[in-house]
């Protein structure tokens, strides 16, 4: 709509050329710096710059329209300097161009649209109205044009070049517009990576300092729009909470909050700034006083701004200190390129005389048609400034624009070149500087081509957009407005391919004067190693809750999102944040528990050893002949080799031990117990026995107890080798059964056989047991069924607790608890058994004698 009323204003001045106005108009600017400059040259570059911040006051018709400059044209004045101080360099080679000069006409757009469409109509016009198609004189229109304007407006700027397939040279970093399809713009080139290039090192620098609650700031604008749509899901998928969206307008005076969100404002420590070029101060400034006014006292806030440009000069000539921010970051091209900018008033003087001394320029324009500008015509000799100085001051912004119009440089040199190798081939093709049209430089500004002579640090990356390594920036502003910035991390490609990203925490600037450390940012208090984070149902993820790590599982670091699992070999900590050893324990010797059971088990043998001594001793006595002194012999060797197999289980396990210390116990065992039996059926088959025309008598004697005891014992041993040969223990490790212990123990190889060995000694005590019970009556002076049903009831009370007991414990206990019961059933029959009759044999002699046992 703007385009279409140039187009009717301009309408009348086509029939004349001439320009008649009852009320001449003049656009005026209070002491601003010219706005057009502009040299002849076989070559015309064009270039719209974006630098001053302008405020057009409303027209009343009462007065000339008047514009507001801010800033004085200083930021302007070196970026034509850096267009000038490139185009003298390639004028001044005559190796690159040779016989052919560089003009220029540039133009600053004040980052307002009427005036960037008013320098375009400028640019686009050859005559002395501003009327596009109308030929008058040699001027010439530009090959190409140069442009640093917000997103918005390049899009525009676009539009129009596109009519005449002017190519247009971004040298901005632009939020990621349509302006990246070349079928809606085929004619718009970028010399810088777009802005989503550094999104992932925003990500990595949240991440890096926990920063996971965090408020996106940006103009309302196309480009913040697409800022905010585009990042907000990459930091959500990377676990950092958006809980702010705030647009800034670029024209209105205020912001509405909603009252909801008040709270927010007071959590969020750290802004991500979405930066246009013509806004940055004032986004700030504007969010500022949000903040002040719902957070009372301000605190320190970081801003990581989206600026891929030095904005050193904006910090210092702006009147804006905010002493309640903590710093600045951005982030910055990797170049071997620092900007000296030393004290800032001389180098504004240096920078300001010099211009004066080499333009002339009128500061008016007349009415909106009519080319009023006088063209600052150049002085010849541009030594007033040294070169080294020059080039020392240029910023990275600047040196951008320096280092694009070197590219397009030797792209017009590929096109001499490619051109005068088709003359050599066809002479009659005549060919002169004036016939390059602007739609011929396309083919020599593609990506490769343009990129590779525009910075050496920038690269295509493998979906062939531009990309490059990052420097970390970090920037502080004091209270007489020096600015302090220094580097302080980087995000670069390796040889792999992969990126490697790096933090120096302690090189960072920051305000003195808010005497505090860098600032959190987060929903809750970070886990501490030993935790991890469990999201909290229907909220952010960045609101989780710290669970401990599970058993046998640590955690390293803050804020983990899972934990580790120790190996096998190692168990957590008491704090669960890393791991250690295992301890190896076994029922040792050398331990409390087991030297207790070894001095039992010795003591229990040596009792054993004296009962036999005493039994030996006193074979021809009545009482040791009345309860069959074999089967009693029997018996003590029995026990004593129980008490002795005890030791088996006691110490590390071995081969040869696990082999067979079941195995033995289980036979021994059995001999014992089939001893008891035999001895409990000789009691009875001796009192049936004595009954007259009893058969039974001839039972009695050795044979049937050598039968019971072989028999009872050989099918243990049966049972015993059936098990040692198809699945027989072994040494093994329990790694999980006590936490923080590796406990070395015998692998019984089949529980089944383990249990079915076991049963078989309890049905033997069970059978025995019941016989006993029922003899325990008869008549008799040496009469064992008593003792015997005593005994066995200690024996089988023994082993009936032993099966929950056992199967309840771990680790070296559950071998104590078998070696205890060896021993207390082993004592068991022992005590109850021999105990009395030694009782009688040393200290009542008087009852071991043959008419006792007649009289009873």
């Amino acid at each position: 709509m703007v385009f279409q009323l140039f187009l009717l204003v301009l309408l009348p001045h086509a029939a004349d050329g001439k320009v008649t106005l009852k009320c001449p108009l003049n656009l005026e600017r209070n002491k601003a710096d010219p706005l057009n400059f502009y040299k002849l040259g076989d070559l015309l570059l064009g270039g719209v710059i974006g630098a001053t911040k302008a405020s057009f006051l409303p027209y009343d018709f009462n007065r000339n329209p008047s514009i507001k400059v801010y800033g004085k044209g200083f930021t302007f004045s070196w970026k034509i300097l850096s267009f000038l101080f490139a185009i003298q360099e390639i004028n001044q080679d005559f190796q690159l161009l040779p016989n052919i000069s560089l003009g220029y006409n540039l133009h600053e757009n004040c980052f307002n649209l009427i005036i960037t469409l008013d320098a375009l109509l400028d640019l686009l016009s050859t005559g002395e109205a501003n009327i596009p198609n109308y030929r008058c004189g040699s001027h010439k229109r530009p090959l190409v044009v140069f442009e640093g304007s917000n997103s918005d407006i390049s899009i525009q700027i676009s539009n129009m070049l596109g009519i005449y397939k002017i190519p247009q040279i971004s040298y901005v970093f632009v939020s990621q517009t349509s302006q990246n399809d070349k079928i809606l713009s085929p004619f718009w080139y970028r010399v810088v990576p777009k802005e989503g290039a550094q999104y992932p090192a925003i990500i990595k620098l949240l991440q890096h300092f926990r920063w996971t609650l965090i408020g996106l700031v940006a103009p309302d604008s196309d480009g913040g729009e697409r800022f905010m749509r585009r990042l907000t899901p990459l930091l959500v998928r990377n676990g950092i909470c958006v809980v702010l969206s705030q647009s800034i307008p670029v024209a209105a005076p205020h912001v509405h909050i909603d009252s909801f969100q008040f709270y927010k404002w007071r959590q969020v420590n750290v802004f991500i700034y979405c930066v246009e070029i013509d806004s940055f101060i004032r986004g700030i400034f504007i969010t500022q006083k949000i903040i002040e006014t719902y957070t009372k006292p301000t605190i320190g806030k970081v801003w990581i701004t989206s600026a891929l440009w030095d904005f050193t000069l904006n910090l210092q000539y702006s009147a804006l200190i905010i002493p309640s921010i903590y710093g600045y970051i951005s982030f910055s091209i990797q170049t071997n390129r620092n900007a000296k900018y030393g004290d800032f008033q001389s180098i504004y003087k240096s920078i300001i005389g010099f211009m004066k001394k080499a333009f002339y320029c009128s500061y008016s324009k007349h009415g909106l048609s009519v080319k009023g500008w006088t063209r600052c015509p150049e002085k010849e000799d541009l030594e007033i400034l040294p070169q080294e100085e020059i080039e020392g001051i240029l910023s990275l912004d600047n040196y951008i624009i320096h280092r694009s119009i070197w590219s397009v440089a030797r792209a017009l040199n590929a096109v001499y070149l490619s051109r005068s190798k088709r003359k050599m081939k066809n002479d009659k093709d005549h060919l002169a500087v004036q016939q390059l049209q602007p739609w011929q430089l396309h083919h020599f500004l593609q990506n490769s081509l343009l990129y590779n002579n525009s910075f050496d640090e920038l690269y295509l990356d493998e979906s062939e957009e531009l990309a490059a390594d990052l420097d970390i920036m970090s920037w502080a502003q004091f209270p007489n407005k020096s600015v302090v910035r220094a580097k302080f991390g980087s995000l670069a490609r390796q040889g792999s391919g992969e990126t490697m990203f790096t933090v120096d925490q302690d090189a960072m600037v920051s305000p003195k004067w808010l005497n505090q450390s860098l600032p959190e940012s987060k929903c809750v208090e970070s886990c501490h190693p030993g935790f991890f984070m469990v999201p909290r149902e229907g909220e952010p993820p960045c609101c989780y809750d710290c669970v401990p790590c599970g058993e046998g599982a640590i955690s390293t670091q803050e804020d983990a999102e899972k934990y580790t699992k120790c190996s096998e070999d190692q168990h957590p900590n008491e704090k669960q944040d890393h791991c250690i050893p295992k301890v190896i324990t076994f029922l040792s010797y050398k331990g409390i528990l087991g030297n207790l059971l070894t001095s039992f088990s010795l003591f229990l043998s040596l009792i054993t050893v004296l009962v036999l001594t005493i039994f030996i001793k006193y074979l021809e006595t009545p009482l040791v002949k009345a309860n069959n002194r074999n089967l009693s012999y029997i018996l003590l060797i029995s026990l004593l080799f129980s008490f002795l197999t005890s030791l088996l289980f006691i110490g590390q396990p071995r081969k040869a031990t696990c082999l067979v210390r079941q195995a033995v116990f289980s036979i021994i065992f059995s001999a014992a117990v089939s001893s008891v039996l035999a001895k409990t059926i000789t009691v009875v088959l001796a009192f049936l026995a004595t009954k007259p025309g009893n058969t039974i008598r001839r039972w009695l004697g050795k044979a049937l107890a050598n039968f019971l005891v072989l028999s009872c014992s050989g099918i243990q041993s049966l049972i015993c080798s059936i098990w040692l040969g198809v699945s027989p223990p072994f040494p093994d490790s329990d790694f999980h059964s006590q936490p923080g212990e590796i406990i070395l123990h015998c692998n019984e190889g089949s529980i089944a056989m383990f249990y079915g060995a076991l049963g078989y000694i309890g049905f033997l005590a069970a059978i025995c047991f019941t016989v006993a019970f029922l003899a325990r009556n008869l008549p008799g002076a040496f009469n064992e069924a008593k003792l015997i049903t005593f005994s066995m009831l200690v024996f089988c009370s023994v082993w009936i607790s032993f099966v929950p007991t056992y199967e309840s414990t771990k680790g070296k206990y559950m071998v104590a608890v078998q070696v205890f019961s060896i021993l207390s059933s082993s004592a068991g029959l022992l005590g109850c058994i021999f105990i009395p009759k030694c009782y009688i044999i040393i200290l009542r002699p008087d009852l071991n004698t043959k008419e006792q046992l007649i009289l009873k």
